[in-house]
């Protein structure tokens, strides 16, 4: 209905977006008129001598009226591109079409039956000469070209149905819905090229919005200079600041208006000098302090600045914020506030949080009471740095910090502890429900989405609390057993409250005592490779096996891989392993059938390592598998750290003939860019969509259906994972994925029984 303009959803500036729509109108204006002209002209010739020539004539007339008034009504919304078009002026359009496409069934339903079949073809091929010229003219407005291919598509089929030519009849319905069709189409392309050009002029008015936005607040002003640093555009607080009007500031030197008797002196002070060093240079400063002059005393100003560019990339000027900090230079309380405030939060630090910690634990010692201390860490925070930036993360941060003012009371005090960690410090928590309300509250507040820099951003929170005195008599150990509580909330996978226990204490012991273990695993031959089996959609046989390590340690049992992972990661074990893996997955491969590979999980830590290509070529060589059977498989958080160095590796890698999957795709970090510059072998579709197709879940298939065809026009293949019923399986095959990979076909199993698959009669394996 939006594309046809019978109705503008509340999203975005449809009356601009109409207007851009209708201003096409008048480039086409001439071209319509003299195709419905010619049009008519034949219609004229063909019933010459049949009808006769004063109607034919009355007809030509009223025809040309009608398109005179219609000429008139589509230049009048010649400069609608300008403006927003009115309802009035899109029904009058609307109208002259109507008007126009009833004069055209004169010829149909009055001159037809004057003439023979074969003028009835003639008269008909005209018509849909003149409808296939009204859907190119008219592809923009689609409602004109639809009025008009309705009437007279529906006068014709009348016209073949009365004559008993049925066949005729078809094919203009036929016609009738190709051109409908092709003309929604047509201009659907026409306003999404639009919205995305109205898209980009919003994004060059993101600045000046933001800026605006800082003349509402009661210190700030907005300032803006020319190429000549002469004041352009000036606000109202800004002159209000100067003590000025708009109009005696305007076009003076920027320099002058702040620098008072020093303009003509020249001596100026040297936060003047170093604020037009600044200017000259063309640079961006933030928060520079300055002196200056107004109405003879001496005030402080902060001033931010940008330089704008004009369309074409050129200096256009400054424009940036102001703001009199006068008061709080002067004033000691405020510099305290200063080294005891985070100054991109405003949170209290970490210098006052220690000490409102200590503060409440001496209340507590003193009046027998319970005080607490919550430490909180932000979920995915790394990534939405890593990808969009710290500028956006820094925003994110701000506005985290704002959710949590929002949560405290007089009897909390909440603070940044630095990076991406907060504190909450309750003073009086006898009421341990309290704390865990407390904890809860900032889970589920922090959780919502954000919208930062034209960003939905989703991050979490992990909380981690601990009770004074009762967890610690210090404040020392206090936060330091909160800090325990808060690693077991991460452990757990984030977004949940834990509180201190002694036996976490013996977790962070069992930790360390692990990492002595992995360490010597390798050495005590305690490692071992399991395979599971990837199978072809079409016949189910087998195409690969992925290498999955597997630990079972003399001192700890049976360890899963969930657990000693992440630990070989942050330790870089996983360098060492990682080599193992690779040397043992070609070993074993070399006994199978020459068309099976061997997929091999690499992470970034192995990617980024220098020797990592070496022990490629190294475990190809010593066990003498080609590489084209060698597969690796990459997630996208490898491209997070160091995509450079990361994609430098994996064209080493494909140069060497072995094949590259993106693993997990669409669960991390996903990008385009990846794909593009990259040529995957393999695709890989997490199982959390699989499992989402499986139960209808439109998101999941619309997804599924995305990949594939992508894959399938870079030449990629796609293996959908986790597959573990038939009826997954059967989804999986419509949807087009060529590999399988699931318990359905075959849980990880040891190598014999991998090799004993080659001679089974039936691939899938016992469930």
């Amino acid at each position: 209905m939006a594309v046809l303009g019978l109705s503008d959803p509340s999203n975005g500036d449809w009356g601009r977006l109409r207007g851009l729509q209708y201003s096409s109108l008048a480039r086409v204006t001439q071209v319509r008129v003299i195709s419905h002209v010619i049009a008519a002209l034949a219609v004229i010739r063909i019933y010459f001598g049949d009808v006769h020539i004063a109607a034919l004539i009355g007809w030509f007339v009223v025809l040309a009226a009608s398109l005179y008034y219609g000429a008139s009504i589509d230049k009048s919304l010649v400069d609608v591109d300008r403006r927003r078009i009115g309802r009035d002026e899109v029904q009058k359009q609307t109208m002259s079409s109507l008007g126009n496409a009833l004069i055209w069934v004169v010829p149909m339903a009055a001159f037809a039956p004057f003439g023979d079949a074969s003028q009835q073809l003639e008269l008909w091929a005209i018509t849909a000469m003149l409808l296939t010229a009204s859907a190119v003219l008219l592809s923009a407005v689609p409602l004109a070209n639809l009025v008009l291919t309705g009437i007279m598509g529906v006068s014709a089929l009348a016209s073949f149905a009365w004559a008993g030519s049925f066949e005729m009849a078809l094919l203009t319905v036929l016609f009738g819905v190709v051109i409908t069709l092709g003309s929604v189409e047509t201009a659907r392309s026409f306003l999404t090229a639009r919205i995305a050009e109205s898209a980009m002029a919003e994004k060059s008015e993101v600045v000046s919005m933001l800026l605006r936005e800082f003349e509402e607040g009661e210190a700030d002003w907005l300032w803006q200079i020319d190429t000549a640093r002469r004041v352009r555009s000036a606000s109202p607080r800004f002159a209000f600041a100067l003590g000025l009007s708009p109009e005696e500031i305007e076009g003076k030197p920027f320099i002058q208006l702040i620098a008072g008797p020093a303009w003509d002196t020249g001596q100026f002070p040297s936060s003047l000098h170093d604020l037009a060093e600044r200017l000259k240079r063309r640079e961006s400063f933030s928060n520079c302090l300055v002196r200056v002059t107004i109405s003879g005393q001496q005030r402080w100003w902060e001033i931010s600045g940008t330089p704008k560019l004009s369309d074409t990339g050129s200096f256009d000027g400054f424009r940036g914020v102001g703001s009199d900090v006068t008061e709080q230079r002067e004033s000691s309380e405020k510099i305290a506030h200063m080294a005891r405030f985070d100054t991109l939060t405003g949170l209290p630090n970490r210098m006052m949080v220690t000490e409102a910690l200590g503060e409440a634990m001496r209340y507590a010692d003193q009046w027998r009471t319970k005080c607490a201390f919550l430490m909180i860490d932000l979920d995915r925070f790394k990534a939405v740095n890593d990808t969009l930036g710290h500028l956006v993360g820094d925003q994110l941060l701000a506005r985290v910090s704002e959710r949590l003012k929002s949560l405290v009371t007089d009897n909390e005090l909440c603070g940044r502890l630095g990076g991406d960690e907060f504190a909450v410090v309750i003073r009086d928590a006898s009421d341990h429900n309290r704390v865990v309300r407390v904890a809860e509250a900032v889970i589920d507040t922090l959780s919502r989405p954000y919208e930062v820099d034209h960003h939905t951003l989703y991050i979490g929170a992990s909380v981690g609390s601990a009770i004074g005195p009762r967890d610690g008599t210090t404040v020392e150990t206090l936060m330091r057993n909160a800090d325990l509580a808060l690693y077991r909330s991460k452990e757990e996978g984030g977004g949940q409250h834990f509180g201190y226990e002694p036996s976490l204490h013996a977790h962070a012991e069992e930790r360390r005592k692990l990492e002595f273990s992995l360490r010597r695993a390798l050495e005590k031959n305690e490692m071992v490779l399991h395979y599971q089996p990837v199978v072809d959609a079409s016949d189910e046989q087998i195409l690969s096996f992925e290498a999955l390590i597997r630990w079972n340690s003399e001192d700890h049992g049976f360890v899963s891989p969930v657990k000693f992972i992440p630990l070989a990661e942050d330790t870089r074990l996983i360098v060492p392993i990682g080599e193992w893996v690779l040397r043992e997955a070609c070993r074993e491969a070399v006994r199978w059938p020459a068309n099976v590979k061997v997929a091999v999980n690499v992470s970034g830590e192995q990617l980024l390592d220098p020797g990592f290509i070496g022990s490629v070529v190294q475990a190809l060589s010593s066990s003498g598998l080609p590489a084209q059977r060698l597969e690796l498989e990459v997630t996208e958080s490898i491209f997070v750290r160091d995509a450079t160095t990361a994609r430098q590796a994996l064209e080493q890698i494909m140069s060497l003939g072995c094949g590259v999957a993106l693993d997990d795709f669409g669960t991390g970090y996903s990008s385009l860019a990846y794909i593009r510059d990259l040529r995957f072998s393999t695709i890989k579709i997490d199982r959390s969509f699989v499992q989402g197709a499986s139960s209808g879940a439109p998101e999941s298939l619309a997804i599924i259906r995305a990949v594939v065809a992508m894959a399938e026009s870079l030449e990629m293949s796609t293996t959908a994972e986790g597959v573990e019923t038939e009826r997954e399986l059967e989804i999986i095959r419509g949807l087009g994925c060529r590999k399988i990979q699931g318990y359905y076909f075959g849980r990880p199993m040891p190598a014999a029984e991998a090799r004993g698959l080659f001679h089974d009669s039936k691939l899938r394996v016992a469930q």
